[in-house]
């Protein structure tokens, strides 16, 4: 297999990975003299080192955009880097739960239903028709019904605070969540602009080969004409 010299590191590549300066977009060529001043047009490169330059000026138009990257960014960053996808690198990770985060899930779910409002509506009933109705003369909360608030305001004074910490778990994963999503929409974006170079390369690339082509062409019709041209004379 032939292998080229780059012009930027003087290393050997394989020919196929050999891309003229010609066929670099302007905003990364820039970039790429802007580090090596004697890169010129008619220099090359191989493709693994364009690739390298391509990052970087991603990563700095993004600096440019955002000021400085946090680490949601840098993990974005990362991700391309390492050819990885974003679930990776998430922020949301498979943890089981402790004994007190089951009980808040549990007793927030079942406070939250209606199983709950019912069953409770009919304790109530049930105690005040025992306590008014039924034992009349041995009632143990007559009215109006100390001990029945007493309990309610306990299970309302217990239930709110394991409610809350259910709730907060719970805004703690939507978080985690939106930051994974916004994590997905920033490497969509920045991955869109890579294959926007790619796609200009490629376009560029089949330009030269065209040119190259045509150049051939009229060459050959040129050597035609003389061929004919020859014929005539004699």
């Amino acid at each position: 297999m032939k292998n080229f010299l780059s012009d930027l590191s003087q290393k050997e590549f394989p020919i196929s990975e050999r891309v003229s300066a010609t066929a670099i977009r302007h905003s990364v060529l820039q970039l790429i003299q802007e580090e090596n001043p004697d890169f010129s047009e008619s220099s090359f490169l191989s493709l693994s080192e364009l690739n390298d330059y391509r990052e970087k000026y991603i990563t700095q138009s993004l600096k440019n955009e955002l000021g400085d990257l946090s680490h949601l960014e840098e993990n974005v960053l990362k991700t391309m880097k390492e050819k990885k996808t974003i679930t990776d690198k998430g922020t949301i990770k498979a943890s089981k739960n402790t004994f007190g985060q089951k009980v808040a899930d549990k007793v927030a779910s079942f406070g939250g239903s209606w199983t709950f409002i019912l069953s409770f509506m009919g304790f109530i009933v049930i105690w005040i028709i025992l306590n008014a109705i039924l034992l009349t003369r041995k009632e143990f909360d007559p009215y109006p019904f100390i001990l029945l608030n007493l309990i309610l305001s306990c299970i309302a004074s217990l239930q709110a605070p394991v409610i809350m910490m259910s709730q907060n778990r719970q805004e703690a994963k939507d978080r985690k969540r939106s930051q994974d999503d916004y994590m997905i929409n920033l490497k969509s974006e920045l991955e869109i602009r890579t294959l926007h170079e790619k796609i200009d390369h490629l376009i560029i690339h089949q330009q030269q080969e065209m040119m190259e082509v045509q150049k051939v062409q009229i060459e050959m019709l040129n050597d035609i004409m003389k061929e004919i041209q020859l014929l005539k004379a004699k």
